[in-house]
């Protein structure tokens, strides 16, 4: 049964109480006269002549007269009369308060001498062990059984709800544990942490027992008496994984209990259960292994999301956004396993906060730090190395993460018996830097850096280089209990390039760079524990130079050409309600309206009008000055979700998302290259539009430690940009009329199985999904298989995968990985012809033939060192084989004419089993 009082009290009183009953018989006595007097007369006659004042849940006596008349007696002599043969009761601490309550008593003391409670501090953990019932068995904490009070004091708790906030850290480093489930079991009210660890909720006024919960950490609770808003810091410690099953709740259920749909979250320890080519935790690679998120090839990092190209996921590092997310050909990605804290998709109902992508966001979060002591971290593979730094600049308030990586892949390459490929080279770095600084209770600061290179030569004489180096500053800053926002500033910067240099006489430099300042307001405001308002607004400056080629030497005969600068801004303001109607029902209703603006100077090319947009109907150029308004494109983006509870573990949900994107990747390739081409929206390249229906049903089994669920989803999309056949994108000055504008619908049903907890784990997903593009002119000679839909170039109806990790112990683990694909479609020659005297290729309709299957399996062990806590380092080794039965499988098809024949090639990355080595350490 509820009640709303402050109960439990801090363990400190909870001794002292003892003496307060020793010293009943010389305690005041007291005369009470009341004659059909209210309770609350009672309590100021008490209080009056006491000392002692009396905390209870008001509503419950305002019916409530008494008839007494008693002289000389003690205050527990008086209660007992007052209370005898009712179901409330009381009970009294050394502070001299009482505590009245209906049907259950408050405990106010416990083993004598089981610790000194003036020694005891918020984060001391005793255990009592010896005979006695189970609770003296279990761990005890301070921070757990004393009384923790919230707002300002009163003698009275009145009716009604309060706010608190506050983080929820790791005890150990200092950093914030993101999507820690705050709540109180009854009534069932609760909150997940933000990406910052904060929390806000909201609960009736009285004594509450604060429950927190993550995955790997231990559970935690907090006994409060809460009179007013105010705050509470949580400090958890991590979980000590035990052979037997570990039953981890919290947040389990949220897959079926919350709006969202399409979220997939998954923390550091999720990445490194999955093995990888090279043996390095790969967080691109493993998203991959979700339902719905494909890739066109076994090298690339690339993400096609239901039916989306790759320039339409929004990637954001710490809020900063990353262009190119790969090292290394694709083989690697470009985030340093050892900074990630945890990472969220978005792939169907997106929030209104994030734009700009019709098809995903990946929103990546790294560690701060640890605020409490000095740590160094790394790892040393067959190809790669890293090395990371962390520790308090100020103790409990200011920390840094430098984290490192590089490879020494070249002597790899150098072992290869192929002559052209061992003359080849490749490497790659990056390095982080994040510093968080907590000023005071209501600002904290965050700072990431980021810094990237690759260069690669490929048995000739260019040498490809691309380079990410992004920043961002945040500023959170809580208003009060119930409002709070977060300043973000940042810059993103992407660049290529291309060197050659082995014939002087055509040795040529070709650059390429985008670059993106960014600032943002978000905010959150909680109504009531059932209903929060968030709002914001964004705006994005883009500045990109699409292309420089210039002569690399004296002795070149390059002829020096540059492209025009491009420039824009891109705006947006949102509001999005989040509303729980009842328990079973919970609506979140969200709009964004976004505002993209090309600006000059600009050299726009115009062409005859009513003909189509081609070369040889350019008829001219008109001039933009400075900062000219050339092109506005704007609208509205809706955003709505309903889930629907059909029973405590089942429920309905449904989502639609409209999404606008005026940025675009143009490529003629078949994976993500870092020559591939980023254009702004112009007066000819109109902004890519994505409407997406969703329809999901959730199920949880065994205590929520199995999830099921089960979402189709169709998806439109306008002005998507393919590539017209035989045209160059780059360095091309009429760019325009070298993409074709199509439209494309894409659909699917996405099934996945995930065990997150036991020594058994993983998840099983399966997708069928179909993605077909239409010229939207199809009656233009350039228009694809004649106007009629073809399948995208990652169009692959068929995804099986099975992620599992067996824990055979605290030290060793195995991890099995099985996957499964269609092969995607690609267009061969089918005939030879000849046109004013030379021999051309004619080639079938687009993307009707597909390479073969695709089917790989990986096996890894892991094995930990030992469990002490005091040595000097903790170390850990994972061995790892990357395709066990050494399948060729085809990544691409490529044809070669020898001799006046057309020949086609299977190409394989890995066609031989890859076992792998990696040492990782802590100190």
């Amino acid at each position: 049964m509820k009640i709303l009082l402050p109960l439990l009290i801090s363990i400190s009183f909870l001794f002292a109480s003892n003496l307060v009953k020793g010293q009943g018989t010389t305690e005041k006595k007291i005369t009470v006269k009341l004659d059909s007097a209210r309770f609350d007369e009672f309590v100021k006659q008490v209080e009056a002549q006491t000392g002692y004042y009396l905390y209870y849940d008001a509503s419950r006596f305002d019916s409530l007269t008494l008839d007494l008349n008693v002289q000389n007696l003690t205050i527990r002599e008086v209660l007992d009369q007052v209370f005898k043969g009712s179901e409330f009761e009381y009970a009294i601490d050394a502070q001299k308060r009482i505590f009245i309550t209906l049907g259950q008593r408050i405990i106010t003391q416990l083993t004598p001498g089981l610790f000194d409670p003036d020694k005891a501090s918020d984060n001391d953990s005793i255990t009592y062990v010896g005979p006695g019932d189970d609770a003296k068995e279990k761990l005890l904490s301070t921070a757990e059984s004393k009384i923790h009070e919230i707002g300002v004091r009163k003698h009275r708790i009145t009716p009604g709800n309060s706010t608190i906030t506050g983080y929820v850290r790791n005890a150990v480093t200092g950093e914030p544990v993101i999507g820690a489930a705050v709540f109180i079991a009854s009534p069932n009210i609760g909150v997940t942490t933000d990406a910052l660890g904060f929390y806000s909720l909201t609960l009736p006024r009285g004594k509450q027992i604060l429950r927190i919960r993550s995955t790997g950490m231990r559970e935690t609770q907090r006994q409060i008496v809460l009179y007013s808003d105010g705050k509470l810091d949580v400090e958890m410690r991590e979980s000590v994984i035990a052979l037997k099953e570990v039953s981890v709740k919290a947040g389990m259920d949220k897959n079926v209990v919350g709006t969202q749909m399409g979220t997939v979250k998954l923390t550091i320890k999720n990445l490194k259960q999955v093995p990888t080519v090279f043996g390095e935790t790969d967080l691109l690679r493993t998203i991959l292994t979700i339902p719905g998120i494909k890739s066109v090839g076994e090298n690339s990092t690339g993400l096609n999301v239901r039916g989306g190209s790759t320039d339409q996921n929004l990637i954001q590092y710490n809020d900063a956004v990353i262009y190119n997310p790969s090292h290394l050909f694709g083989f690697f990605s470009a985030f340093n396993p050892d900074v990630l804290k945890d990472v969220e998709l978005y792939k169907s109902t997106i929030p209104s906060k994030f734009g700009g992508r019709l098809s995903s966001v990946l929103d990546i979060n790294s560690r701060d730090g640890n605020k409490k002591k000095f740590v160094a971290s790394g790892g040393i593979g067959l190809v790669t190395g890293r090395l990371t730094l962390e520790g308090p600049l100020v103790k409990d308030k200011t920390s840094f993460l430098l984290g490192g990586r590089s490879t020494y892949s070249n002597w790899v390459i150098k072992a290869l018996d192929n002559e052209n490929y061992n003359k080849s080279s490749a490497s790659f770095y990056d390095v982080n830097l994040n510093i968080s600084h907590e000023i005071n209770e209501k600002n904290s600061l965050f700072l990431t850096g980021y810094t990237s290179d690759d260069r690669f030569k490929l048995y000739g004489d260019t040498l490809y280089n691309y380079q990410n180096q992004l920043a961002s500053l945040k500023w959170k800053h809580t208003f009060n209990t119930r409002l709070y926002g977060v300043l973000t500033a940042s810059h993103s910067k992407y660049q290529y390039a291309m060197e050659a240099e082995g014939l002087p006489l055509n040795a040529f430099d070709l650059k390429f760079n985008i670059n993106q300042s960014n600032f943002k307001a978000d905010f959150s405001y909680n109504l009531n524990p059932k209903h929060t308002l968030e709002f914001g607004l964004s705006s994005i400056y883009y500045k990109l130079n699409p292309g420089s080629f210039q002569p690399r030497g004296s002795q070149s005969l390059i002829v020096p050409d540059e492209l025009q600068a491009e420039q824009a801004v891109e705006s947006a303001i949102y509001l999005e309600d989040k509303y729980e109607v009842s328990p079973r029902l919970s609506v979140s209703a969200g709009i964004r309206y976004s505002l993209f603006q090309y600006l000059g100077p600009r050299s726009v090319n115009t062409y005859v009008p009513g003909l189509p947009i081609d070369y040889i109907y350019q008829n001219g150029v008109q001039e933009y000055k400075s900062g000219k308004n050339i092109k506005t494109y704007g609208g509205p983006e809706f955003r709505a979700s309903v889930r629907y509870s059909v029973f405590d573990n089942l429920s309905l949900k449904f989502s639609y998302n409209t999404l606008r994107q005026y940025i675009h990747l143009l490529t003629n390739t078949m994976t993500v290259s870092p020559t591939d081409i980023w254009k702004l929206s112009d007066p000819y390249i109109k902004p890519q539009i994505g409407d997406q229906l969703s329809l999901g049903l959730y199920r949880n089994f065994r205590g929520n430690k199995i999830e099921v669920s089960l979402e189709g989803y169709y998806k439109n999309i306008q002005n998507f940009l393919d590539y017209k056949g035989g045209d160059s994108l780059i360095m091309n000055h009429n760019i325009e009329a070298a993409v074709l504008n199509t439209k494309a619908k894409a659909y699917g049903v996405e099934f996945m199985i995930k065990k997150m907890t036991g020594k058994l784990n993983g998840w099983l997903g399966y997708t069928y999904a179909r993605t077909l593009l239409r010229a939207i002119d199809r009656e233009s000679p350039d228009a694809p298989n004649d106007g009629n839909f073809y399948p995208s170039n990652y169009d692959k109806p068929h995804d099986f995968t099975l992620i599992s990790n067996y824990r055979l112990s605290h030290r060793f683990s195995v991890s099995f990985n099985f996957t499964y694909s269609t092969g995607r479609p690609y267009t061969p020659p089918i005939g030879k012809y000849i046109i004013d005297g030379a021999q051309r290729v004619y080639y079938a309709d687009r993307n009707q033939f597909r390479i073969p299957d695709y089917y790989r399996t990986d096996l890894a062990m892991n094995i930990e060192g030992n469990h002490k806590i005091r040595k000097l380092a903790h170390s850990s080794w994972t061995l790892a084989v990357y395709n066990l039965f050494g399948r060729k499988n085809p990544t691409s098809v490529y044809f070669q004419t020898v001799g006046g024949r057309v020949n086609g090639y299977q190409l394989s990355i890995f066609g031989q089993p890859i076992p792998t080595i990696t040492y990782n350490f802590r100190f």
